[in-house]
């Protein structure tokens, strides 16, 4: 076994380790004491909600709440909690919780999984890590019980906090509200502020990235002194929740109340990018509003977050590659500072990966469900930038779709790259260099 992990690269090991997570909760679910009818799950259903759980999606077949037992529910929480922080990252956390040593290979793969920019303290980085994600999730859950205690009850009120503290911060969109309504996300507290503020909160901290919480809370308040990707995320973030809160007030959302109606646009512009609750049916919102929505889910968090989707940073880098092209500047540039080449060569593959992994699902599951192409489509950006929001397609899936939207979810939570690099992981580079040609474009 040793000897395996030694022929394994990085991203080989954070795809079995994904992957075997995945598996064990199927399993889990199947048994008779997860669902609350006592028959356990079918593999289909069971391999799906865990692959939704780990993948931190959100995307459901069965509604949480009517169908899991407290045991199921809780074996979900686990997994959206191991999927948000990383299998690896956790693997590596319990080992030095327990004493044992971790390899230079364990370290270099914890590199991979948090995105981290070397391998020197990355052992302390992921106690930082956890230290800080169970202080927020506690926080959120405190928030959250102020509400959901009067309203349910002392022991079922401190469950839904915890729960949805957990799967808000690790963006994953799960909720047990469907008790009172299947599939109804939130909806029922459009305009509660408590839970706005706290869900929305847990969402974009988780969203960030650990690496920039750690920029943050080393240089405070001394901007100047930020990594440029911290200043990148933190602006990328800002405008991506501004821009789209401004549209949905004003464009597609007029018929509700003032309060309401400032929640839900920040709320549905803050959980759009990769957490999946809702606070109003989606269904009702305009085509285009639908498309931004599309947008907003394929781009996603942060790098090294608990967020998927392609990366804001990915965005970012590509408009700013285009800015540098429209304004005849030799290298694509950013806060000052200079981008290189092969970063915007990865950012270039990876949306076009996510382009072309959207629009084929979309068109297949499309083809073969004889749907309309803008709600698939739909389905299909919110899977594989690990969402989780539906226009209420995916229960009434057929079993190829659903193996569409599956794949799509392990593809977005692990990256594009790292299943890139694990194919490739026996090739080698070419040294020489083809003989150049100018080819035109545009």
């Amino acid at each position: 076994m040793a000897g395996l992990r030694r022929r394994l690269s990085a991203p080989q090991i954070i795809i079995i380790s994904f992957a075997a997570a995945i598996l064990l909760g199927s399993l889990v679910l199947m048994l008779p004491f997860a669902t609350r009818d006592g028959l356990g799950a079918s593999f289909p259903d069971a391999l799906f909600t865990a692959i939704s759980a780990t993948c931190v999606t959100g995307l459901v077949v069965r509604d949480t709440a009517t169908t899991w037992s407290g045991f199921g529910q809780a074996a979900l929480l686990v997994m959206i909690q191991v999927g948000g922080m990383g299998v690896v990252t956790m693997a590596v956390a319990i080992a030095t919780v327990s004493g044992k040593k971790i390899s230079l290979m364990q370290r270099s793969t914890m590199q991979e999984a948090i995105s981290a920019p070397k391998v020197g303290g990355i052992v302390q980085l992921t106690g930082f890590i956890l230290r800080l994600t169970f202080l927020f999730e506690a926080l959120g859950a405190a928030a959250l019980a102020t509400v959901f205690i009067p309203r349910f009850g002392l022991w079922k009120g401190v469950w839904y906090s915890v729960f949805h503290a957990v799967s808000a911060f690790c963006n994953a969109g799960f909720d047990l509200m469907g008790a009172q309504e299947p599939f109804s996300s939130l909806t029922g507290f459009a305009a509660q502020p408590v839970v706005n503020v706290a869900l929305m909160l847990l969402i974009v901290i988780g969203g960030i990235g650990f690496l920039t919480w750690e920029d943050v809370i080393t240089n405070r308040l001394h901007v100047r002194r930020y990594r440029m990707q911290t200043k990148v995320i933190l602006v990328s973030a800002a405008v991506l929740v501004l821009l789209p809160a401004v549209y949905l007030f004003f464009f597609e959302l007029g018929e509700l109340p003032l309060t309401e109606r400032v929640w839900t646009a920040l709320f549905q512009s803050v959980t759009m990018r990769t957490a999946g609750f809702n606070t109003v049916d989606l269904a009702e919102i305009s085509e285009s509003g639908q498309a931004m929505m599309i947008v907003l889910m394929l781009t996603g968090g942060a790098p090294g977050s608990t967020a998927g989707g392609m990366k804001t940073t990915t965005l970012v880098v590509m408009l700013s590659t285009a800015a540098a092209v429209f304004g005849r500047h030799a290298d694509t540039r950013l806060f000052g500072r200079r981008i290189d080449d092969d970063t915007v060569r990865r950012a270039a593959t990876i949306l076009t990966l996510y382009l072309l992994l959207f629009l084929i699902g979309g068109c297949l599951i499309s083809r073969i469900e004889s749907l309309p192409l803008t709600s698939c489509l739909f389905e299909t950006a919110s899977a594989v930038g690990t969402v989780g929001v539906t226009l209420g397609l995916t229960p009434s899936l057929g079993m190829a779709s659903r193996v569409i939207l599956m794949l799509l979810m392990f593809f977005g939570r692990v990256g594009g790259l790292t299943l890139i690099f694990a194919a490739l992981a026996g090739y080698h580079p070419d040294r020489s260099k083809l003989p150049q040609e100018r080819l035109t474009v545009g």
